[in-house]
């Protein structure tokens, strides 16, 4: 494992323009893991800092999902102490660009998202 800048706590804060995604990349939360993932592997525990607002149980779900599609790998480190670390394959390296067109979308039309969204709600 070679060591690498940990990821901000806040990379994923709650006026991220992902969560106005209207459609998904697989899961709710899979598009924020491959985005943790772009700069290289990452352990379980790197992944929770930013993304602190899903389950460990959750998570794990979504990586489990991510690896099933081909998305991620998964590699276990026997030595000097276990650990686990995931990484993009090319095909989860090749929704970069397409998951950033969408986020990009996603924060033009931040503000039409947010007022249909209150629309809908509103009594």
């Amino acid at each position: 494992m070679t060591h690498r800048q940990p990821l901000p706590a806040d990379l994923f804060d709650e006026l991220c323009p992902s969560a106005l995604l209207p459609f998904r990349f697989g899961d709710k939360w899979a598009a924020l893991v491959l985005r943790c993932l772009e700069g290289g592997p990452r352990r379980f525990s790197e992944l929770r800092v930013p993304l602190h607002r899903v389950t460990p149980k959750v998570l794990t779900q979504s990586l489990r999902g991510l690896e099933r599609d081909g998305f991620v790998t998964r590699t276990v480190h026997a030595a000097p102490r276990p650990a686990v670390e995931y990484a993009l394959t090319p095909l989860g390296r090749s929704m970069l660009e397409p998951l950033a067109a969408a986020c990009a979308w996603a924060a033009e039309h931040w503000d039409e998202l947010l007022d249909a969204r209150e629309r809908h709600t509103a009594p």
